[in-house]
């Protein structure tokens, strides 16, 4: 019976064990977007992991959502990131980097003085962003003309090259949560009627030439999808979210990328069984819930149900995870009032074993 501690073999990238570590927003980067000495810290220690994959990093200024979220678009970050990757590797991990462009999600305030937010269609979110301002309510955000839609589409794959560049195992191109792949793939957010909106076959073309410019710049091996069916997270609606993603899912596979990986939000284990079954290659689950303990999840690999199993709070909480995991506890309890923003308190301040 293979379990979540045996190793795998991900197009070629041998990892340890089978459990990751789910992307999470900590907003704790340097000025201009940089990892910091910080950053180097909180990911070397949680190198157990057999696959660490980053906190969203912005493909261009404009992708950027949220307060001090760090980017791959300069010389600068991608020297700050180098110095993650190498104590990561040096620890005996693997990384990940992955690339979140928030469309919609953010505010003017946080992007140089003329830029606006982006999306398909000029919809608002319901909502608000935390800003150095106070909250801010989402705004109307510029509609991408056709050229502005392959100028991004370029943005992911530099972005890519950059991560390759500072020394990244892979990327994970982020196409869950509301964020811009997301509000391409979703009829609420996406009303256009030219060829990147209306049918499915148009919703998803953002999103597939996304990953085909990605792979062509570094290679299906390294390239990892995620995705969040029917997740109402940032004002996203996708009341049949089957036909959109079965269809989204043939057409990744047939790019032999190296992973998908799938947040199941709400009662979806059916669609995500079937989605397992129609990408047939190496599949991460980032179940409804991981429980208090994770436990449970891990049986989601002996039974089948997924190669491996992320992990987001408890693996925040938990820098050696796997460890804990395999001696059953204990667990340190995550500090949600330290989730975003601030020192190394409830960043690199979790006890190991």
């Amino acid at each position: 019976m293979t379990t979540a501690f045996d190793p795998i073999d991900l197009s070629g990238t041998t990892l340890a064990n089978r459990i990751a570590m789910a992307p999470m927003t900590r907003s704790r980067a340097g000025q201009d977007g940089v990892a910091t000495d910080l950053t180097v810290a909180y990911y070397a220690q949680r190198a157990s992991a057999g696959l660490i994959i980053t906190e969203g990093i912005q493909p261009s200024v404009v992708g950027q959502g949220y307060p001090d979220t760090p980017g791959l678009h300069s010389a600068e970050q991608v020297a700050s990131w180098r110095k993650v990757t190498d104590a990561v590797h040096a620890a005996g991990g693997k990384i990940f980097a992955q690339i979140m462009h928030a469309g919609r999600i953010g505010h003017p305030v946080l992007l140089p003085d003329g830029l606006v937010n982006v999306a398909p269609s000029a919809v608002t979110a319901k909502g608000q962003v935390y800003t150095a301002e106070g909250p801010k309510d989402f705004v109307t955000p510029h509609e991408l003309t056709d050229a502005e839609i392959r100028a991004t589409i370029a943005d992911f794959a530099t972005a890519a090259r950059h991560a390759i560049d500072a020394g990244f195992d892979g990327v994970e191109l982020h196409g869950a949560n509301g964020y811009l792949i997301h509000q391409f793939l979703a009829p609420g957010t996406n009303r256009r009627t030219d060829e990147w909106g209306g049918s499915v076959e148009n919703r998803l073309r953002f999103a597939v030439e996304v990953a085909k410019a990605v792979t062509a710049e570094i290679g299906a091996a390294r390239t990892g999808f995620r995705v969040s069916p029917a997740n109402p997270f940032n004002d996203i609606a996708e009341p049949d979210p089957e036909p959109t993603y079965t269809a989204l899912v043939k057409e990744l596979a047939a790019l032999d990328l190296a992973y998908l990986h799938v947040l199941e939000v709400g009662e979806i284990r059916e669609l995500v069984t079937r989605l397992r079954q129609d990408f047939g290659g190496t599949f991460i689950l980032n179940p409804q819930t991981e429980g208090p303990t994770g436990q449970d999840a891990l049986a989601l690999i002996e039974d089948g149900t997924a190669d491996l199993i992320a992990f987001g709070a408890l693996f925040l909480a938990n820098p050696d995870l796997p460890a804990r995991l395999k001696a059953g506890g204990p667990y340190n309890t995550p500090d949600p009032t330290t989730f975003y923003g601030g020192t190394e308190k409830g960043y690199t301040d979790y006890p190991a074993l």
